[in-house]
This record gives structure tokens, sequence and C-alpha cells, in this order.
């Protein structure tokens, strides 16, 4: 595993286990045993995945010490403000069976934020959030939160992929060095991702699979990337990553794949920003 020193230095794996949408008790502890048997250390979850209690079983019942594991949640969008996300932060940790959490996201830059970083930071001064960050976050709004913040964020989880690489975002990210988290670093398998000519020419070069030459890609641009999948063996695929490198000739070929767009909705449309302020009002 390699791993990222963020700006308040905090170590964070550059591979981390997705788990959105894995919501059945079972299925999920299942799912966390296999991630943290086949090596990952970073687990990714949010309170409005509804699965933090589960992950909380599972990570008692592994053998690996709560130290040397990185778990990140993130604040829901109903939750946001103060008194709500002070509350919500409890519960996280209550869920997660834990004293700290090494990473607390706001999930969407809607509602009260700041009323939500407020209390983040309270917790974190307390020593029980180790990292500060937020989620979907684009550059005008990332920029206008690190700028008032007393405590800087130092995470930024956005969709990103070969499709949509968020190269002017990650400008800014660099600039104010703040890290860039990849979520849905397959796309949900959108586009045909899976089947696409560059990802596979270059996977045949590398004798490695569509997914791996992907997450190299996030890897070798100084991405972190969450990938999600049930799928034990695919686990240990996308953890298998280390042993190789692009080159400059793959890097040019993936690079010219970024069209540049969301696959799943534009944080700056109207229709979205009426979606989530009306989470954030109930």
């Amino acid at each position: 595993m390699e791993y990222k020193i963020l700006a308040n230095g905090v170590k964070i794996p550059m591979i981390g286990y997705g788990i959105y949408k894995i919501v059945d008790e079972q299925e999920c502890e299942k799912c966390i045993l296999d991630a943290i048997d086949v090596g990952y250390r970073l687990l990714d979850t949010a309170q409005s995945y509804g699965n933090e209690r589960f992950i909380g079983n599972a990570v008692k019942k592994s053998n690996v010490p709560r130290s040397e594991l990185f778990i990140t949640t993130k604040i829901k969008t109903a939750n946001q403000g103060y008194e709500k996300a002070k509350a919500s932060i409890e519960e996280s940790l209550e869920n997660l069976q834990t004293d700290y959490i090494d990473l607390m996201l706001i999930h969407q830059p809607y509602g009260d934020y700041y009323g939500s970083y407020r209390a983040m930071t309270e917790f974190y001064k307390a020593g029980k959030i180790r990292a500060l960050g937020v989620s979907n976050f684009y550059p005008d709004r990332l920029i206008d939160l690190y700028s008032f913040s007393e405590i800087k964020p130092v995470v930024n989880q956005v969709e990103t992929h070969i499709f949509n690489q968020q190269k002017v975002a990650h400008e800014y990210m660099e600039k104010y060095n703040i890290a860039h988290e990849a979520w849905a670093p397959f796309a949900e398998g959108r586009n045909d991702f899976f089947t696409h000519p560059v990802l596979n020419e270059i996977g045949k070069k590398h004798n490695k699979t569509a997914a791996q030459i992907a997450l190299r890609y996030l890897l070798q641009s100084d991405i972190i990337a969450i990938p999600k999948t049930v799928n034990r063996g695919r686990m240990e695929q996308n953890i298998s990553i280390f042993d190789f490198a692009l080159d400059e000739v793959d890097l040019k070929k993936l690079s010219a794949a970024d069209e540049c767009a969301t696959v799943f909705y534009n944080h700056h449309s109207p229709e979205m920003a009426e979606r989530f302020t009306s989470f954030a009002r109930q």
C-alpha cells in the first residue's frame, strides 16, 4: 500500500474500499471483513449510506487494530447546521463503535455547511476527528470554505474517473494543499467503462484489467481512489496496482479520454441545487 501525508500530517492510504449501497447487514459485514483481510485499510462510508453500524461491527470482529484502519464518514445534507451536525457526529461515533473518526467530510455543498464545519472543527480540536474535509465541493465553494475556516479542509472527494478527470479542480486542490479523492473511480460501469478500448489496450500491454489501469492512472495523478465491489476477487485485483507503472504514452492516451463531464449529476445545475437544498430543509 502507498500512502499520502495530508496537509495536517495525517497519513491516508491511496486506495480505499468504498461502501456505498451495501445496506444488507450480513453482506456489508462480510465485505468489510473481506476487504480488511485482502489488505484495505481505508474504509469509506457516509451517514446517508445507512451502514455505519455494520462497519463498526465488522471492524470489531476483524483482527486488525483500530489504529491501523482509516475510517471516513460524511455528514448528510439533512444533518447540515451546527446543532444537527454535532448530534450526527456523535451518532456516527456510536454507530462506528469508535472513539475517533479518521476523516469526516461534509457530503454536499448545500445547506448550512458552515455550521456543520464549525461542529466538525470542535470535534477535531477534541481529538475525536483526525482530519476534516468536504465532498462534491467544486473550486468556487472549496476556496470560499477554505478561506474562512480556522482548521483547513485537507481532502475533497469528488466524482473522478477517466471520463471526468477534474483537471481544473485538481489544480486548485493542489494550490491549496487539499488532497483529491475520487468517488466512482469506475464511473459505476457507465459509458461501457470496463470495455473501454484505451483501458483495455493499455491493460493488455501490462497484463492488467481495465479497472487496474483506471486505478493506476488515478494513483499516478496523485488522486486517492475508493473503488467499490462486493466480490473478493475484484477486491484483490483493485488493490494489486503497486507492481507496475504507466509510461508517458499510456498517460497521454488516458488523459485524452477525458470528456470533462459528469456521468451522474451536475452540482452546478439549478435542478440539482433544488434537489439538495430540499434535503437540507428536512
